[in-house]
């Protein structure tokens, strides 16, 4: 429901690095992207600049057979001129409303907008965050000279000028130690950067969350013929995405070819498995080195596919 009657303080809203699940809350948000996801259903794409909190991780390693962790909620990815007009740092949350679509009127919210949303509650789907609208929810347009959105929209400024704060903010001061790379003077980028870069094929560095590996088990890790492949499923506040690790590129990442043994132990450090415990993963953030391609010249930007290289795990 639009409302224009209430007055905002800084005090009364909470950024995306703040929120909880299963709580109220209200939040400040810039509306980037609304589609409907089924007739009457609409689905809200927001933003405010900070990282919303990484997750636990709660499937199991060979869960990715059956079950892979989804790389976003809606069911078919938003096309690449969508997540061109994305920022490229901070979160980009999925918001829905469980019921009363028409009574919000969540379809004449426009993109672009900056919005304040009362009572909304926040739940975690596959790992991810979503926001969730309820029937008492409410929301109110917000000026661009408001002191919230001058707040920020300066933070979100002086982060992307600054040659390190591309990295997520929970991964500060440094990323885990657990991984090198080749190019230690390049700056980080984030995934977004990635997916919305204006070339095709291209090198990149960033820091990351390695959330699962497939094959899950690493005694499948090289085909008969001896060589690596597998996928892994990456994350950072921005979004996921899917990055193959092949042949010589994967034998850097590994050292060779160690025994299984400490082939496990050096996946349950990348993936957050704590050895003997049944408890929720926590993966540590990584540096890596990404690289795109193609593999159909004849449709580059729909066959385009991501590789780690220059990158190996320190045991």
């Amino acid at each position: 429901m639009l409302n224009k009657k209430f007055k905002l303080s800084l005090s009364d809203s909470l950024s995306l690095k703040e929120i909880k699940e299963g709580h109220r809350f209200n939040l400040t948000c810039k509306v980037l992207h609304i589609c409907e996801v089924k007739e009457g259903e609409w689905m809200l794409f927001v933003w405010d600049g900070t990282d919303a909190p990484p997750l636990n991780v709660h499937t199991k390693l060979d869960d990715e057979v059956e079950n892979p962790l989804p790389l976003q909620l809606e069911a078919s990815p938003l096309s690449r001129d969508v997540l061109c007009t994305f920022p490229s740092v901070g979160t980009v949350l999925r918001m829905t409303a469980e019921q009363c679509n028409e009574k919000l009127g969540l379809h004449i919210l426009k993109a672009g907008r900056w919005v304040q949303f009362r009572n909304i509650n926040f739940k975690v789907h596959s790992g991810l965050w979503c926001g969730i609208l309820q029937p008492f929810s409410k929301f109110s347009y917000l000026p661009k000279n408001d002191n919230l959105v001058l707040q920020c929209q300066r933070a979100y400024d002086e982060r992307v000028k600054r040659k390190w704060d591309r990295m997520p903010l929970s991964s500060f001061p440094w990323p885990s130690h657990i991984t090198d790379t080749d190019y230690p003077d390049v700056p980080f980028v984030t995934l977004m950067d990635i997916l919305s870069y204006p070339e095709v094929t291209a090198k990149f560095r960033c820091v990351v969350r390695v959330l699962a590996t497939f094959p899950g088990q690493p005694s499948n890790f090289r085909a008969p013929c001896g060589t690596y492949r597998l996928r892994l499923t990456l994350e950072d506040p921005t979004t996921r995405l899917h990055a193959f690790l092949y042949a010589e590129d994967a034998v850097k990442f590994f050292g060779g070819y160690p025994s299984l043994y400490k082939m496990i132990r050096l996946q349950n450090a990348l993936l957050g498995v704590k050895e003997g415990a049944k408890k929720p993963r926590n993966p540590p953030w990584i540096q890596c080195c990404l690289k795109s391609y193609y593999v159909d010249k004849t449709n580059v930007w729909g066959s385009r596919k991501y590789r780690i290289f220059g990158t190996q795990l320190i045991d």
